[in-house]
């Protein structure tokens, strides 16, 4: 069965070009012809190839260099190069780099399309298994979204009290704390979880546009409105709008969105008719909007209407219990995504991520995971994670110490709270070490020890990647 797909073939020789060209067309592809690496490159900017298909050597920007370009703009885009038969040690280079495959001169025309075929299905599994990913992130209850720890239970607990509600919600947190999982987490349970979910970033959209982005606008409203367009609001009718970064919405968007929500209608800019709109309104903000209402920045009425409930959402470095299940998880996705297959995390990759304070959140958490899996073969050691910050040092005994409880922690600037913090960390850790060894690796033992419930006891264990051999409680 013919399947369809647009195939650019980049090749500065118009004869093997064509050739391919219609091979491509024959086996009911589609073929894009450049005829180098600059205009391949303008097209892939512009259009969206399924393959490209490049000579290595093309004058300008050769077969390696558009490449690297072009996994720079898209880098699931499958590059197959196309060598002469001296220059196979080059191909072979260039798939440690990053290309799919590569065709030696003189080829086989079954040959050329087995490849391009392959490299066609690879990427549409790909786009499928994505697909798949993000339906199982949707389907997935909070506590599957957000760890095991007690901050993130209590987070758990607000947002399923107030999602039965109609209540607007500003969520607040760090960036890539994780507030617009928090948002689609009550959109997906409250009773409007059929309707749509549209998030807005509104440090995204330049000021100028604000208004029509969020209000829609009729044609001829404004220069380069050439046809009507509805907003994100009346999109959202029946659903969710989730206001990300909140406090970037320009003063007069402020009044009009205030006027919108009390009167559930809104008009189109140009326009005079009023349209009915029914939208819960959950936002979003990393900074203090009280303060900002209290520096004229910010419309204090509309923050009053906004703010009927308030989720905090912790920063990762304060639930720290949660870090190797979405440390897992986030690996588990990336495997899928990159055709890998990562066995698990070292001990001393876990503990470096446990011991890092992570600046940037569960964002910075899920990147550098996949990063680390793009780069391990079998298991994700500490170097693959690439952490800079060394809160840990390794004693002659291989154990983690604390650099905090040395005189070099008071040295290294950290302030009295995050020195108290880490030193609990190793303590804890050390007594939990103490403890399994004392009886034996038995956990339900240890926990009674230690006087903690067991699951706690066996989250810890998990969390700091202790092993001790020994039995497995029978209990």
């Amino acid at each position: 069965m013919k399947v369809a797909g647009r195939i650019l073939i980049a090749d500065d020789e118009p004869e093997m070009a064509q050739l391919l060209g219609q091979l491509m067309h024959r086996e009911g592809l589609t073929p894009l012809l450049a005829k180098d690496g600059k205009e391949a490159l303008q097209m892939v900017r512009a259009g969206d190839p399924d393959v490209l298909l490049a000579d290595l050597k093309m004058p300008g920007m050769d077969g390696m260099e558009l490449m690297r370009k072009v996994r720079a703009l898209d880098p699931e885009l499958p590059v197959i190069l196309i060598t002469g038969y001296a220059e196979v040690g080059g191909a072979v280079e260039a798939i440690r780099a990053g290309a799919h495959d590569y065709l030696p001169k003189p080829f086989e025309h079954q040959q050329v399309i087995r490849v391009v075929l392959r490299a066609l299905n690879e990427r549409r599994l790909r786009v499928e298994l994505r697909r798949l990913a993000d339906h199982v992130n949707q389907v997935l209850s909070p506590r599957e979204k957000f760890g095991p720890s007690e901050a993130a239970g209590k987070l758990i607990c607000a947002i399923e009290r107030v999602a039965r509600s109609n209540f607007s919600v500003v969520i607040a947190g760090e960036t890539g704390a994780g507030k617009e999982v928090v948002a689609q987490a009550i959109h997906q349970a409250s009773s409007r979880s059929k309707g749509p979910f549209i998030p807005v970033d509104c440090g995204a959209i330049p000021e100028a546009l604000f208004e029509g982005e969020l209000f829609g606008h009729e044609r001829g409203a404004f220069s380069g409105a050439d046809s009507q367009k509805i907003g994100k609001i009346e999109a959202a009718h029946g659903g969710t709008l989730f206001l990300d970064e909140i406090s970037n919405m320009p003063l007069a968007s402020q009044a009009k969105l205030l006027r919108a929500i009390q009167e559930r209608t809104l008009y189109h800019l140009g326009g005079t008719k009023p349209i009915h709109v029914d939208v819960r309104m959950l936002t979003a903000t990393g900074l203090d909007l009280e303060g900002l209402c209290e520096a004229g920045l910010f419309r204090r009425d509309l923050y009053f209407r906004l703010n009927e409930f308030t989720i905090s959402v912790p920063p990762l470095r304060e639930r720290r219990e949660d870090i190797p299940y979405l440390a897992k998880r986030f690996m588990d996705i990336a495997d899928i995504d990159l055709s890998k297959s990562i066995k698990g995390f070292s001990a001393l990759a876990m503990e470096a991520m446990l011991a890092y304070d992570w600046p940037g959140n569960v964002r910075q958490l899920r990147s550098v995971v996949r990063r680390a899996v793009l780069m391990a073969e079998d298991t994700i050691s500490k170097e693959h994670l690439g952490l800079r910050q060394n809160l840990f040092r390794s004693s002659a005994h291989g154990e983690p110490v604390a650099c905090a409880s040395t005189p070099g922690g008071a040295r290294s600037g950290l302030p009295l709270r995050e020195i108290v913090r880490h030193t609990t960390i190793h303590v804890e850790r050390q007594a939990i070490a103490d403890a399994l060894r004392r009886t034996g690796g038995n956990k339900a033992k240890a926990a009674r020890l230690l006087q903690v419930d067991y699951k706690t006891l066996h989250t810890k264990v998990k969390g700091y990647g202790i092993e001790i051999e020994g039995e497995e409680p029978s209990e």
